[in-house]
């Protein structure tokens, strides 16, 4: 014995003897914890100490790992369920983070794991051992049996996170969590290839996602990522390569049910090549869900992320059931697709489906055998004795071993055939047909006799044993497995194939079938069938009896003798008289050398006689094996000379009409015959041999050249292949003779040089091989002598008997046919908006106007209107409230600015209607956005364009003269001197200038007392009694503010400086240049003070220069005004950070910290738009604040109390109320903004309750509970009645919501479900706007955009609303979780 595990629990020889017992036995459910690779310190394990963000030291590789698209020569492996080719950051940096990472990552369970205080373990070794590397080459092989069918590892790693559990800060008392994870992964390499294994034990994952250490109290868990990662991009504008297999909670569950390797808990992946690999390609699963059994049915395939997105439980896995029917089924080939940004997306089905994989075997549990595994001195293993071997009983099962050789061994209970190593039976079947000759398995499986050339059946098929639907569970009888051949015509490099390897059914695919056809799904998918009457291949069907014709293009580069002649695209027509095989064709326009050499060549027409030949008993012509796509192949060679010429004729399809259409391609050397000779070829048989896919013909022809008196004789051979598209999944309905014989007759070849056309004419039939024998009397049907109309289909009987009957599409008495309109009889499958078009013997359906075919060619569905960018948003103009959209037609469009603005449409700036003296002069007016208000002033009444004073009665001259000159002085710019009156209202006898400084002297009246006026800056003059002495020398700010006055002029422009002093005649700290915006600091001295010179529309925060009071208050965090205009509040942590939005869009470089708060944690945040209020939730500090937006304002604490853990928060600025949900008491609570009249709403029904907003204009309370059980929406009135769920299905984490009050939706950000959905206020008219969100925590609304926090990114992201496109991002250089935001209007909105 030894004192530590080797593999899991199994600590004794014995124990591992029954390990290797139990890995052979048939899978019955998920991988389990014994089935991992061993493990532990005796097999080399190092182990990883203990903490909560360890990290190896460079483990260095005896072989450089290939990953991606480079070579790494060393490993790390870190506490939190990665590995990487470079040493780690701080966990900070990425433990938190999505995909991709700054570095180079192997995830199989990236989270924020510890393994302090002994909570697990991390074991990792390189190793080189044969039964690691055998086990390991049978996962790969498995997963890729094409790509990896020799894969042979020469050097593997392997890394161990056992009984590990989540970080978690416990309290005192408190015990740790019991949920341990354990999972494995496996890199293993050879010269030119690095696969990964990430292995998952049946209740290995027992959490799935781990807590962010900055989310306090705030409830939160990021679900664990699973993936890989190239590291930084060489384009930093593009995201890395990398591959994400989990991105919710759910899909983590999934990890250890599903699999890609058809063993719940495995998952392989081909990382690294020496070939180019664009990206991480996972091993696939194929198959079809619509035939699979499910206890959760799914409709289309799903990738396998989205895949693991299912709900699957331990109660809703769909295992084997001995009694329910076996269902044979094709595996599937690997499906990649990039979508530009690195991540990749494969095609994967649920552990419900088929299993196997890439084009090959199911996938079955690599089982080593005993002599795979190495001796170790601690173990020793019992001798198996080959020579025991007796044949398997029922209760026994055999295994091969990695030597070829069997083991037999006695085991009770379930059984199954174990699967020939993985790689060896690749092919895709073609048609199921009686098995080849097989070695059974003791319980009635099969394995092929040949594993590496699998035994060829008559048809050319290959069987190998199967497993039934249900899971990865082999049939308990025998049963087999359907494996694929593709078919290959080595004479054509354009031949067609039939893959199978991704089962399609007539419920998704009966389109592709004729419309005179049905469709059937047969075991490895479907074919379509030609109904009664008609004849082909299903996808192309034509009415039996019934004329056909082909049009088509000729094109030739010929020699003939030794003249060059060359023609394009001259036209082909040919016409077939069905019911006894006669075909007509004509070809126009060929050069008049060329033509006559073509005479002898009938295999040009000959083809359409084969096509549509007369059917003997028991054969088909070739249109019912082609149908209407082929490629026919020939080459002729002329004898004596031999000239040598090759012939391909490709068809494509049938047109509308029904026509077929096919091109012809004449390229070599004919014999030239002179013009005045005529071709003469007798009735000749060909023998046609046919296989899967491909017809072949050789033979040799005889002809005679005639001139008057003159014959002579020449031949030619001929070599015909014919390729074509099969349906392999149908078994044949009666066996096809493998070989046709085509008697032609009544061969005829012209030229008419005056009409410019080679003609062919000949008559067919199709029958089989007949003896040279004297001649047995023939039906008329079979040698065209009826009498049955042309139309008509004539019918053999006893002897020389027959019957007529009319084709489809034509009636009568078969000998006389006349054609049915199908459009007026009714008998048409024209379905609504189409019209009905008859043709002879047919018809064809037209849409109407306005109308369009969909992809099933037969219903016609209304054309999409052409794209209007004024409604899909696609347009540039301004946003809606500043600017219109005109529609012009098509993608045509013009925008205007509205009412109030003015710009080119594009850009639109608020007209200042108040610069414009739209108000009366008595009247303030008050600029909005697109508009403007006026109010009368205090004295006046009227409607602000019209006011009238109170009572001018009782006025005196001075009094009437100041009110009026106050309200032109209202007006910017204005230069209206304002009278000074005294107490009693007279004039002052002392007059001056507020803005120019010139001061004059007056009389009673206020007439200017002449002679008396002084400029600005001297002494003013004396208008009394004698000047009293100066109390005080002017200050320096004084003289130097009268120098420059008088420098001036006496009157500064707008643009020129001037000092603001005091009453006390000191600075002013703030000075700002004359009317501009900008403004600086300065001391006491006027001296500016470096670095506080601001731009427009700031002003610094200047401290005064003079008497500080002698006890300042304690410091606060003061508010640093933000800016005018729209913008964006976010909580940052300890802080909240001003976004500014110029439109709509982020102007990140304007970003700034709006509040510092050191110590609390903002989460919830709104503001009050009618006194300039911010309010937030402190979940540190337990406590609601606000703080006014105006410089210098200080928080302000309006609940201290009773809060555990305030999270979400919404103000209603017309009832001066707030609203705030507390996840700690599970309470949603109201009160005034001042924090009185605090009144519980609700207290019950509540578990996480988060995210709240208000509709203040509707008076309605919308907020979320994230209830991990039972996650909804509720919503009431704003003193809690008429509570009710609003949404409760489909949603997963509800953390943000909003209401916008212009478009009246309620709008929320689901971190579970990933979506950006909206609703009406009644819950109805839900539509989703985005579903691939990151980590979502809060949401707002603003104009045709929401902006929401992520924890993921740790940003600011933007989304279009109506086309639901991420627009942009802002991430603070300061990496911490965002929390709650809101935007800030100029204006309160009013949502009318």
């Amino acid at each position: 014995t030894f004192s530590e595990p080797l593999i899991g629990p199994w600590s004794t020889g014995s124990q591992l003897l029954l390990l290797l017992l139990l890995l052979l036995l048939p899978r019955a459910g998920a991988l389990r914890p014994a089935e991992l690779f061993p493990y532990g310190e005796l097999l080399g394990d190092r182990l990883l100490p203990e903490g909560d963000d360890e990290s190896s030291a460079a483990v260095k590789l005896a072989v450089p790992l290939r990953f991606y698209d480079a070579q790494f020569s060393n490993l790390y492996v870190g506490t939190n369920g990665i590995i990487s080719t470079q040493d780690f950051p701080r966990e900070t940096q990425y433990v938190d983070d999505d995909f991709p990472t700054d570095f180079p990552a192997i995830a199989p369970f990236l989270a924020d794991i510890d393994t302090s205080r002994g909570r697990g373990r991390v074991l990792y070794r390189e190793d080189t051992s044969p039964a690691v590397l055998s086990l390991a080459a049978r996962y790969v092989r498995a997963g890729f049996p094409r790509s990896a069918s020799s894969f042979a590892p020469t050097h593997a790693f392997l890394a161990t996170w056992e009984h590990v559990g989540a970080y978690e800060e416990l309290r005192r008392g408190a015990a740790p969590s019991a949920e341990l994870n354990t999972f494995q992964a496996v890199l293993v390499s050879d010269e030119s290839d690095s696969y990964a294994l990430f292995l998952y034990p049946t209740n290995g994952l027992q959490f799935f996602g781990t807590r962010p250490k900055e989310s306090y109290n705030v409830q939160l868990q990021l679900p664990a990522r699973v993936g890989f990662c190239r590291g930084e991009a060489e384009d930093p504008k593009r995201e890395a390569l990398h591959f994400s297999l989990t991105s919710t909670e759910q899909s983590v569950k999934n990890l250890y049910q599903l699999s890609n390797l058809g063993i719940p808990g495995a998952w392989a992946f081909h990382i690294g090549s020496r070939s180019p690999l664009d990206n991480i390609r996972p091993a696939t699963v194929g198959g079809d869900l619509s035939t699979a059994r499910s206890s959760a049915p799914l409709e289309h395939p799903l990738s396998q992320a989205a895949a693991l997105e299912s709900d699957y439980t331990e109660d809703n896995l769909d295992y084997y059931d001995e009694n329910e029917e076996e269902v044979e089924y094709l595996p599937g080939e690997p499906e990649e697709a990039l979508d530009g940004q690195g991540r990749i997306d494969v095609s994967f089905h649920s552990k419900a489906d088929p299993v196997p994989v890439e084009g090959g075997t199911p996938s079955p549990l690599p089982h080593p055998v005993p002599s795979d595994w190495p001796s170790y001195p601690e173990t020793k293993l019992a001798a198996l004795d080959p020579q025991t071997k007796q044949r398997a009983s029922p209760e026994e099962v055999e295994a091969p071993d990695l030597n070829g050789r069997e083991e037999s061994w006695h085991l009770t209970g379930p059984r199954s055939p174990l699967l020939p190593e993985a790689g060896r039976d690749s092919q895709a079947p073609a048609r199921e047909d009686p098995p080849p000759s097989i070695q059974p398995f003791p319980d009635g499986g099969a394995v092929p006799s040949k594993p590496d050339i699998p035994a060829p059946s008559p048809q050319g098929e290959t069987f190998a044993p199967s497993y039934p639907v249900s899971g990865h569970v082999p049939p308990p009888s025998g049963g087999r497995y359907v494996v694929g051949v593709e078919d290959h015509i080595s004479s054509n490099a354009q031949v067609f194939t039939y893959n199978a390897a991704n089962k399609e059914t007539c419920a998704h695919h009966h389109g592709q079938c004729s419309r005179h056809a049905f469709c059937t799904d047969y075991a490895s998918g479907f074919c379509c069938h030609c109904q009664s009457r008609f004849y082909g291949n299903g996808q192309h069907c034509l009415p039996e009896g019934a004329p056909h014709r082909v049009n088509g293009k000729v094109s030739g580069h010929l020699r003939v003798g030794h003249i060059p002649v060359d023609f394009t695209n001259v036209d082909l027509h040919a016409y077939i008289v069905g019911n006894d095989g006669r075909a007509y064709t004509a070809i126009s326009h060929v050069p008049q050398p060329a033509a006559q050499a073509l005479l002898p060549v009938m295999p040009i027409g000959g083809l359409f006689g084969w096509l549509f030949a007369l059917e003997k008993p028991g054969s088909e012509n070739g249109f019912s094996l082609t149908g209407a796509n082929f490629i026919h192949d020939m080459e002729v060679t002329f004898h004596p000379g031999g000239e040598r010429v090759r012939i391909t004729q490709t068809a494509e399809g049938l047109d509308p009409e029904n026509y077929l259409s096919i091109k012809t391609d004449i390229e070599g050397q004919v014999p030239h015959i002179p013009a005045n000779f005529t071709a003469h070829i007798a009735p000749y048989k060909e023998l046609y041999h046919y296989s899967d896919s491909a017809v072949t013909s050789t033979s040799s022809r005889e002809y005679s050249l005639t001139s008057g008196a003159v014959n002579q004789s020449w031949s030619y051979s001929v070599h015909q292949n014919i390729t074509y598209q099969a349906c392999g999944h149908a078994p044949r309905p009666h066996a096809l003779a493998t070989t046709q014989q085509l008697t032609v007759d009544r061969v005829f070849a012209l030229y008419s040089e005056d009409e410019g056309v080679l003609r062919f004419a000949v008559t067919n039939q199709i029958g089989p091989v007949e003896a040279d024998s004297e001649p047995a009397p023939v039906n008329p049907c079979y040698d065209g002598s009826h009498m049955c109309d042309t139309t008509a289909r004539c019918h053999p009987g006893t002897g020389v008997d027959y019957t007529c009957e009319c084709a489809p599409g034509y009636q009568g008495d078969g000998r006389s046919c006349v054609d049915v309109d199908e459009c007026s009889t009714g008998f048409h499958r024209c379905g609504p908006n189409s019209m009905c078009i008859n043709l002879l013997g047919s018809y064809r359906c037209d849409c109407r106007s306005g109308y369009e075919f969909a992809d099933d060619q037969h219903t016609c569905i209304l054309i999409a209107p052409a794209s209007n960018p004024c409604e899909d948003g696609s347009h540039t103009c301004a946003p809606v409230e500043a600017a219109r959209c005109i529609h012009h037609g098509g993608s045509s469009f013009s925008c205007a600015c509205l009412p109030g603005y003015i710009g080119t449409g594009h850009q639109c700036s608020d007209v200042d209607e108040c610069a414009e003296n739209r108000c009366h002069p008595a009247a303030t007016c008050y600029n909005t956005p697109g508009s403007f208000s006026c109010r009368c002033q205090a004295g006046y009444h009227g409607d602000g364009f019209q006011c009238t004073p109170d009572s001018v009665s009782e006025l005196k001259p001075c009094e009437r003269q100041q009110r009026y000159a106050q309200a032109q002085h209202a007006y910017p710019g204005s230069r209206v001197h304002v009278p000074q009156c005294d107490d009693q209202g007279n004039f002052l006898p002392l007059q001056c200038h507020g803005n120019t400084g010139f001061c004059w002297c007056v009389d009673p009246n206020g007439q200017e007392v002449p002679g008396t006026q002084t400029p600005p800056g001297s002494t003013p003059p004396h208008c009394g009694p004698p000047p009293e002495p100066t109390q005080r020398p002017r200050t320096v700010c004084e003289r130097w503010r009268e120098s420059l006055l008088e420098h001036y002029g006496g009157a500064p422009r707008d643009d020129q400086y001037v000092p603001q002093c005091d009453d006390l005649g000191h600075f002013i700290p703030l000075q700002c240049h004359g009317k501009s915006d900008f403004c600086w600091c300065v001391d006491k001295d006027g001296r500016e003070l470096q670095g506080t010179r601001s731009q427009p529309g700031t002003i610094p925060a200047c401290i005064p220069t003079v008497a500080p009071p002698t006890v300042r208050p304690t410091p606060r965090p003061d508010v640093t005004p933000p800016s005018v205009g729209t913008f964006l509040l976010y909580a940052q942590g300890q802080q909240i950070g001003h976004l500014p939005l110029n439109g709509t869009r982020l102007q990140k470089d304007a970003a700034k910290t709006l509040l510092s708060l050191h110590g609390s944690i903002v989460v919830g945040i709104d503001y009050d738009c009618q006194e300039r209020m911010v309010y937030w939730t402190d979940v540190a500090g337990r406590t609601i604040s606000r703080a006014s937006l105006e410089a210098g304002a200080e928080p302000e604490t309006i609940i201290t109390s009773a809060l555990i853990s305030p999270e979400g928060l919404a103000i209603d600025h017309f009832r001066r109320t707030m609203y705030w949900t507390d996840s700690g008491l599970d309470k949603i609570e109201r009160a005034n903004l001042d924090g009185s009249e605090r009144k519980v709403l609700f207290h019950t029904d509540l578990v996480n309750p988060r995210a709240i907003t208000v509709d203040p204009i509707r008076g309605n309370l919308y907020w979320t509970d994230w209830n991990r059980e039972a996650p909804k929406i509720e919503t009431s009135s704003l003193d809690g009645e008429n509570r009710r769920i609003l949404v409760n299905k489909d949603i997963g984490l509800p953390n943000g919501l909003t209401f916008d009050p212009f478009s009246k939706l309620l709008c929320w950000a689901d971190a579970g479900t990933k979506k950006l959905e909206c609703t009406l206020p009644d819950g109805t008219g839900r539509r989703v706007i985005q579903n691939h969100l990151n980590y979502p925590f809060s949401i707002v609304s603003y104009a045709d955009h929401f902006y929401h926090t992520d924890w993921r990114r740790d940003g600011v992201i933007s989304v279009n609303k109506d086309s639901g496109q991420f627009i942009d991002e802002y991430l603070p250089e300061q990496r911490s979780h965002l929390y709650g935001i809101t935007a800030v209007y100029p204006y309160c909105p009013t949502g009318k």
